[in-house]
């Protein structure tokens, strides 16, 4: 832990001293990969100890509190990496769009595919709480359309974007939805999002502010250093994806996958011990808060600098999200789930990374 936070703020200090130098010129590849590669590596290195901590508040505070903190410090990462690139010389009107895309393919395909079907080739069926995935669902699956496929078919704006009064009621409405999930999870209906064999207590556990304070420090020491550099990160990813060629949609699939590796690591752990409510409410309500702070984070700041915000997704990746929400709400709508399901999760996964090079 010790030596993480130092590699972290070491790194940050490292930035603020030499990496106006570093990052000044780009031009020899080496240089540019031995920076990719330092900084990638420093960002996940915190972005796990980010987990740790947050799985040591949710042991203290119970579900679905620490799941929740999780998600929200993720995604805090999430929109800092994004906001990085945004604000960094080079435009990018779609990288939003492309991180959130690319979130619910890697969630709700990647990780709910390869944990299923290694949790039931472990336990050959597993059942979680059928009211807390249903509750997801119901926020994911209109929050996913209003955002990533209606942008395409107002008739205000042209290429899937939003016009100013869209942006900011849709944003509105967003945070404002969520707010309402947040407060029922954590409320009335905290029992939705519990093992099914546990019983709520009315009042929820009260730990002494001694034990809990260290490890919010703990949780913000390693938050603050991803978020310092990801402006960094962000410069040395656009010179990258420029000079090879890339498709522009890698870089909010690499995005994606460097904020919730963790997160999904996290997951599959939860599927191997039997806990599929946990990994359910971890992959769920990644999908949940991505959308419900993503979009609304993107959109303003579109609006407070001037910039151009495609929201819309093409006509294959509409296809394949319509798909993967159609699967995931017959997948969680039934008590147990099996490999089955896991293979077919694991197939759209895989016919979305097919279409990031070969659209």
């Amino acid at each position: 832990m010790v030596l993480r936070l130092v590699a972290g703020w070491g790194s940050v200090g490292a930035f603020q001293l030499f990496g106006g130098g570093w990052l000044g010129d780009l031009s020899d590849p080496l240089m540019a990969g031995l920076l990719f590669a330092w900084l990638l590596g420093v960002i996940v290195w915190l972005a796990f100890g980010v987990v740790h901590e947050a799985e040591e508040l949710a042991h203290m505070l119970g579900e679905p509190y620490g799941t929740l903190i999780l998600t929200l410090s993720i995604v805090i990462i999430e929109v800092a990496l994004i906001a990085a690139v945004m604000l960094s010389a080079q435009e990018a009107p779609t990288l939003g769009r492309d991180t959130m895309f690319a979130v619910l393919m890697i969630v709700l395909n990647g990780v709910v595919g390869l944990g299923l079907l290694l949790g039931g080739q472990r336990h050959h069926e597993q059942s979680h709480n059928l009211r807390g995935a249903a509750a997801y669902l119901s926020v994911i699956i209109p929050l996913t359309i209003i955002a990533l496929v209606l942008p395409n078919f107002t008739t205000s704006t042209a290429d899937g974007t939003l016009t100013v009064l869209q942006a900011g009621f849709f944003s509105l409405f967003t945070v404002a939805l969520y707010g309402i999930f947040i407060m029922l999870q954590t409320g009335r209906h905290r029992g939705h999002f519990m093992d099914a064999e546990e019983v709520p207590e009315d009042i929820p556990p009260q730990p002494k502010g001694g034990a809990v304070l260290p490890h919010i420090g703990l949780l913000l020491a390693n938050i603050l250093p991803i978020v310092i550099l990801a402006k960094s990160l962000a410069k040395v990813l656009d010179y990258g994806i420029a000079e090879l060629g890339a498709p522009p949609a890698l870089g909010g699939v690499l995005i994606a996958m460097v904020v919730f590796t963790p997160e999904g690591i996290s997951a599959l752990r939860a599927i191997a011990a039997n806990q599929l409510t946990r990994a359910v409410n971890l992959c769920l309500g990644a999908a949940t808060s991505t959308l419900g702070l993503t979009v609304p984070a993107v959109l303003v700041i579109g609006l407070l600098t001037g910039q151009r915000v495609v929201l819309g997704l093409e006509p294959a990746n509409m296809v394949l999200l319509t798909t993967t929400l159609i699967l995931a709400a017959l997948t969680f709508s039934r008590p147990r789930t099996t490999t089955l399901e896991g293979a077919v999760h694991l197939t759209l996964f895989a016919v979305f990374l097919v279409l990031i090079f070969s659209p």
